[in-house]
């Protein structure tokens, strides 16, 4: 079987960083989509946390069309819902209860055809569709997952890594934990329910700013703003801050946001979830961070988690400036990776742009 992985695609984004938007993106994906027997979106598929809803739908529902249209015939969709589009998630879980049977690794998701996942899968147009969360099995030695768990671990101060801190001390949660899927749930998801209510109440004409606050604040404070000044002083109180919020019991966070950092504490944190949660895998792939890997130069064993399983990474398929930097075709954060899996073979990463000159230059 052959298996194309793709995550973070961000479709209806208020700031139009989603490369699908393209003519020449979405044919080099769509290439790949009519060779495949499974295709695998692995989270983020929609950008649910900058406006309502259907602004959303009216961007994304053409591309969905034209992915559902391509995929060969008797070929599968598989969907692993992220943080982004959580939401997805909100009328399964609300029928699940308290009471429900654990969640473990992959359990099979399902919807009405009223709900907002029910009206995707309407989009994809496809016959054969499939939801897993919190991941899925794709062989009996890759497993993939969002990667959205990692941010409870992680040192960078991101906002959901602040949420999920600030809601383990309200819990009280053990020392033990997180150790399941639902631990992971109760200190990110309502972090994830209060950002989908700000979206929905958003009016038109907000969010259609360059890029993400968190990419240019790491921008401003890891050295790349021209202002040194400003640099210093807004680095004085980002340290200060960290140091408050460990005091406080919300870390450990880390006021260092160097790519080496960044990389090292997405990589650490999802390793922790990996060993928490006790994933026999060989391989993992997961997204999120939009930080493709491993590359030719990365160091490989910050690859590997603490199970042994090599972490693979499928990036983005965003245009963010304020991570690529001023050398696009070399960054690790240039949009269109993807992972090909096929039997009996460790997944390949792939840029799928890197053939792709004029989307590429156009960066």
């Amino acid at each position: 079987m052959r298996t194309l992985v793709v995550s973070d695609l961000h479709l209806g984004s208020r700031t139009r960083t989603e490369l699908l938007l393209r003519p020449e993106a979405q044919e080099q994906l769509l290439d790949a989509v009519s060779q495949c027997d499974r295709l695998v979106l692995l989270g983020d598929l929609l950008e649910l946390r900058q406006g309502p809803q259907w602004e959303a739908f009216d961007v994304a529902r053409p591309v969905l069309a034209q992915i559902g249209a391509t995929l060969p015939p008797d070929s599968e969709i598989v969907m692993v819902p992220g943080n982004h589009d959580h939401r997805l998630l909100r009328g399964w879980f609300d029928r699940r209860g308290p009471r429900a049977t654990p969640l473990g690794l992959a359990t099979e998701v399902d919807w009405h055809a009223d709900e907002l996942l029910g009206v995707l899968i309407a989009c994809l147009g496809a016959r054969m569709v499939r939801v897993s969360y919190p991941g899925v099995w794709l062989r009996e030695d890759v497993y993939a997952i969002h990667g959205h768990y990692g941010d409870r671990h992680t040192v960078v101060p991101i906002l959901e890594r602040l949420g999920a801190g600030v809601n383990s001390l309200l819990l009280g949660e053990e020392a033990a934990q997180p150790a399941r899927a639902e631990d992971y749930e109760a200190t990110l998801a309502p972090m994830y329910a209060w950002i989908d209510t700000i979206a929905q109440a958003q009016p038109a004409e907000r969010g259609r700013a360059r890029g993400g606050m968190q990419a240019r604040t790491w921008r401003r404070l890891s050295g790349s703003d021209r202002s040194r000044l400003r640099r210093a002083a807004v680095g004085a109180a980002f340290s200060a801050m960290i140091a408050a919020l460990n005091r406080g019991g919300v870390g450990p966070l880390r006021p260092q946001l160097s790519d080496a950092h960044l990389r090292q504490g997405a990589l650490r944190g999802f390793g922790e979830v990996l060993a928490r949660l006790q994933v026999d895998a060989r391989h993992v792939i997961s997204g999120h961070t939009h930080r493709a890997g491993p590359l030719p130069g990365d160091q490989q064993p910050e690859w590997l988690s603490p199970t042994g399983a090599r972490m693979v990474n499928t990036g983005s398929w965003v245009h963010e400036p304020d991570l690529i930097g001023e050398h696009p075709w070399s960054s690790p954060y240039r949009p269109g990776f993807c992972a090909w899996l096929e039997d009996g073979a460790p997944p390949e990463l792939r840029c799928l742009l890197d053939s792709s000159p004029g989307v590429m230059n156009s960066l």
